[in-house]
């Protein structure tokens, strides 16, 4: 058994976010920094909580208890405010993928009923998105800076001489069952669905990472995966704010040149982020740049094994790689600190009670059903707009069927095969398309590869590999097949080049765009 310096024990009833965090404010002072982000180098938990009562105070202003109220904001000390002024202010944000595009927001905004949204000009106009948000329809655009122009003298005296000085009783807050934040699936197999989580889900993921992994107290996070991806949220926010440890808001993972140097000059000790984005870290960073680093933990996708070797050789820094979902808040299994196993995700989290189903079909391993204390209450669905749809299985009721294909070995560490819609019938062999994808890597690691399939008459299914290498061959794909010892049925016979893949927001590669391409590529020829 591995000791914890966090031994998990699940959130009260009582609990909330903003419960959780007046609990840690009493704890550590509110003289103490919490975060600092490109506006303001350092915010204090007291400074934190003045904005986010001030914000709470605004928001119930313009919305009513239990209302779902979009935040399109980039990760900024006034975007976590507004998720904690909202909380102990009985309101409940959903949080807006703002690289989405107009239809996708629109299709979040009727699942989960969003009639008032919350933005920034200032953002808009720097994001290029004011046309994205001006063809929303039915929904109300409220923008901060218009907002805090309507805290007047009244709010201020309530504020200065009750709020700050009894931050419990001047609020409303939710309670650790209720609902706290509505997150969007990435819809990168599908059309996103509206994720409600609920402050329980929150909390004890926070819980759970902490008692998996042993955080000191002097740690420093860097946090650039945006608030309305659930690892950006409770991993690069929730986690360190509840912690007592500092944080650095940074608004974009995707400034690959600038991030390490800013890594450097914050000392950060702590990185969350995707394989995609650290592939691109290492491509400009220097050894001097992630010295400081202590722990690094790869998420949201497989960690290409190309990934792991370069952070390894050239920063000498051993990748953790975890296992989530949006639904799970989103935590599920990682990598200890002082047993990785390179190739798997871990153990699961304590708490995490999980079953594997035997699929038809696969050699190896079973389809993942889980329950826990940080499951969600359940889904919105744009086909029925606010109709809470509650995570069941074949398992039963309050069980979630996360789609991956994994394998649990002897000691407990989790393999992912792939996920179910992420496999391809080959002359009767199921093939995961991630494996295409490792061998893919494993011959040409600098460039970024993607699977995809397309009918056969002769075999069923034929796999199409999307490289940005213009001079991978099937003959290098042979040869690094039989390095990894996989069989040559699970080399594509059809190789498109293409210049970059496309890519959500939230670092994962688009399929559904991908499989759009594979699909007018056979059509054409």
């Amino acid at each position: 058994m591995r000791a914890t310096a966090h031994p998990f024990t699940a959130p009260r009833a009582d609990e909330s976010l903003y419960s959780r965090f007046l609990d840690v404010l009493q704890q550590f002072g509110r003289e103490r920094v919490a975060l600092g982000d490109t506006r303001q180098a350092a915010y204090s938990y007291g400074e934190l909580l003045k904005i986010s009562l001030a914000l709470g105070r605004l928001t119930s202003k313009i919305s009513a208890p239990r209302e779902h109220v979009g935040v399109l904001m980039p990760n900024l000390a006034s975007t976590l405010c507004l998720i904690l002024g909202m909380n102990a202010f009985g309101r409940i944000p959903a949080l807006l993928n703002y690289t989405a595009g107009t239809q996708a927001l629109q299709n979040a905004c009727v699942a989960a009923q969003v009639r008032t949204l919350i933005t920034s000009r200032v953002f808009l106009q720097k994001a290029e998105l004011e046309a994205v948000v001006d063809a929303l329809k039915d929904v109300k655009l409220v923008y901060l800076e218009d907002l805090r122009a309507q805290f007047g003298w009244r709010d201020k005296l309530w504020l200065m001489a009750y709020a700050l000085r009894f931050p419990a009783l001047a609020t409303q807050p939710l309670k650790a069952d209720d609902a706290a934040v509505v997150l969007f699936t990435s819809g990168s197999e599908g059309k996103p669905k509206g994720v409600v989580l609920s402050n329980r889900a929150l909390l004890a993921n926070v819980d759970q990472v902490r008692a998996a992994i042993d955080f000191s107290a002097d740690e420093r996070f860097f946090s650039a995966l945006p608030m309305f991806h659930s690892f950006g949220l409770t991993a690069g926010v929730l986690l360190p704010l509840f912690s007592g440890t500092s944080s650095f808001l940074y608004t974009t993972p995707l400034h690959y040149k600038q991030i390490p140097t800013l890594i450097r000059e914050h000392r950060s000790s702590v990185l969350f982020g995707t394989s995609t984005f650290f592939a691109n870290y290492a491509k400009y960073a220097t050894p001097e740049d992630f010295r400081s680093l202590r722990i690094v933990v790869a998420g949201a996708e497989k960690l290409a094994e190309s990934v792991r070797e370069t952070w390894r050789t050239k920063f000498g820094i051993e990748l953790l790689e975890g296992y989530g979902t949006t639904e799970t808040a989103p935590v599920l299994a990682v990598n200890p600190l002082d047993d990785i196993h390179p190739g798997t995700v871990g153990h699961l989290l304590p708490g995490v009670e999980a079953r594997v189903i035997p699929l038809p079909g696969f050699r190896r391993g079973g389809v993942l059903h889980v329950r826990g204390p940080n499951l969600m209450l359940g889904y919105y669905r744009v086909e029925q707009p606010g109709v809470l749809e509650t995570p069941a299985s074949e398992l039963g009721s309050g069980w979630y069927n996360t789609g991956d294909v994994v394998e649990i070995d002897h000691a407990g560490f989790v393999h992912i095969i792939g996920r179910v819609k992420r496999f391809a019938k080959v002359a009767g062999e199921m093939i995961s398309l991630e494996t295409v994808e490792a061998i893919a890597h494993r011959a040409a690691p600098d460039a970024q590869h993607g699977a995809a399939t397309t009918q056969d008459e002769q075999r069923g299914e034929a796999i199409v590999l999307f490289t940005t290498a213009s001079d991978l061959s099937r003959e290098r794909l042979l040869d690094a097949a039989r390095g990894l010892g996989l069989p040559e049925i699970a080399v594509p016979r059809r190789l498109e080049y293409i210049e970059a893949l496309p890519v959500l927001g939230t670092g994962k590669i688009d399929y559904v765009s991908l499989q759009a391409l594979a699909s007018a590529a056979a059509s054409a020829k």
